[in-house]
């Protein structure tokens, strides 16, 4: 895995994006769905990460709609996206192993480092 980490902002957002297109809106509100209510994006930074995001073709635009008078813009997951994410994935489940099997372990006494 030689992609850097997601950033947290871009992680929702894709990880949201995964499951179908969605507009400015929708993405703050799937957000905070998704992280059980931890994780609130606030609209500049939505949009910024948007930018960012596909500026590096991991996601697109997906159409506009006006709905009430309003413009909804939507976005789309690419398929660069889909696997940026599914590398973002191994790379938790890899941390997620490791600490379950450091959980694992017998305790040390405080001040002893492991294996002295």
């Amino acid at each position: 895995m030689s992609t850097p980490e997601l950033r947290e902002p871009a992680f929702w957002v894709l990880t949201t994006l995964a499951r179908g297109r969605a507009h400015g809106y929708g993405i703050i509100q799937s957000v905070a769905e998704l992280s059980a209510g931890n994780v609130a994006l606030a609209v500049t930074t939505l949009y910024k990460t948007l930018e960012r995001l596909e500026s590096d073709g991991l996601m697109e635009g997906a159409g506009d709609e006006v709905i009430g008078g309003r413009l909804r813009r939507y976005y789309a997951l690419t398929s660069a996206g889909t696997r940026r994410l599914e590398d973002e994935t191994d790379r938790l489940a890899l941390k997620v192993r490791a600490l379950e099997g450091g959980l694992r372990r017998p305790s040390v006494a405080p001040g002893r480092a492991v294996g002295a």
